[in-house]
């Protein structure tokens, strides 16, 4: 299968191209290297990827949908993963256009480019829990309404399923939307909380902790993420009557409390943290918390990796990485 691969060089892109690589896949990734975390690690991810038979690297923002034809000219894609994006909540403080950019004009780009491509078989593409705000009950189903997102982010990432949507019943475009539960690992974001405190605790560093540390995360391993985009990416697109769009939350289905995590990443480092009470920043919502029936139902989603494994398995990269 030939796929389309944007947000190639990002922590899910990386580890989902190596894992669809490893499976004969054939990959053209694009990623726009930005410096929303330092792009030395980017750079690094892709390093791992580029001998690899099958796999093609362009620049390429997806905020512009010329750059986007430039990238892929004269090629043919069997599927799209989409995975693209302006991450993280508390940024949209910052720079709330970049997320515009990013993931609504990005987003519709990706949908025409889709929409207009020959034989394209199916559409994938990166949602977040960050659409269920703090008003949904755990845990929290796919059906529920999910219109009061607390941050820019998470907003941006609902309008983007409802584009999904409105392209799948006007055009019949085939696409499965996932809600992405806090995910962590190996060669993961700078701008996680787990990166941020095993930083701080082996550098001796205090570590702002929001909430008493009482916010719980659904906190998903991967390796789990990347067993299910690999199985969505190889099954076919059922028939369906209705618009055929689809949405899936992909959790571990365990939350956890923030000073779990802590307690955990002390456990690995063999270090202590030193913990400052701090107040929520605007957008930081208490919970998460995945229903993963739907996915189980469908694709046979087993998240394996408990936080008490992931974590240390984390520590011991991130030591390497670091050379700590």
């Amino acid at each position: 299968m030939r796929l389309l691969l944007t947000g190639g060089a990002g922590f899910i892109g990386f580890h989902a191209a190596a894992a669809l690589l490893a499976r004969g896949h054939e990959i053209t990734a694009l990623d726009n290297l930005n410096a929303y975390y330092d792009p030395a690690l980017k750079r690094a991810r892709l390093a791992q990827l580029s001998d690899r038979a099958g796999f093609r690297f362009a620049a390429c923002d997806i905020g512009d949908a010329e750059a986007i034809a430039a990238a892929t000219a004269g090629e043919r894609y069997d599927a799209i993963l989409h995975l693209a994006a302006q991450a993280g909540v508390r940024h949209g403080l910052v720079d709330p256009g970049s997320y515009t950019r990013s993931n609504l004009v990005g987003h519709q780009n990706v949908l025409e480019f889709a929409r207009h491509h020959e034989g394209l078989a199916h559409l994938i593409y990166a949602s977040s829990s960050s659409v269920y705000g703090n008003d949904s009950t755990p845990p929290f189903s796919e059906d529920a309404r999910a219109d009061k997102p607390l941050s820019y982010y998470g907003a941006t990432k609902r309008a983007g399923e409802l584009m999904s949507h409105s392209y799948a019943a006007l055009f019949g475009l085939k696409q499965t939307g996932l809600r992405f539960f806090t995910v962590y690992g190996p060669w993961g974001r700078p701008d996680m909380a787990y990166w941020l405190f095993t930083d701080a605790i082996l550098n001796g560093r205090p570590l702002p902790v929001f909430g008493g540390g009482t916010l719980r995360r659904d906190f998903t391993y991967i390796d789990d993420i990347v067993a299910a985009l690999v199985r969505i990416v190889e099954t076919p697109f059922p028939a369906t009557p209705e618009a055929p769009h689809r949405l899936y939350n992909l959790g571990n289905g365990r939350p956890e409390s923030v000073l779990t995590l802590i307690r955990l990443i002390e456990e690995a480092t063999g270090e202590s943290a030193r913990i400052e009470q701090a107040k929520a920043p605007p957008g930081d919502v208490r919970e998460t918390y995945a229903d993963i029936s739907r996915a189980a139902r469908d694709f046979g989603f087993a998240p394996a990796t408990p936080l008490t494994e992931g974590i240390p398995r984390f520590v011991e990269w991130f030591r390497r990485y670091r050379s700590l």
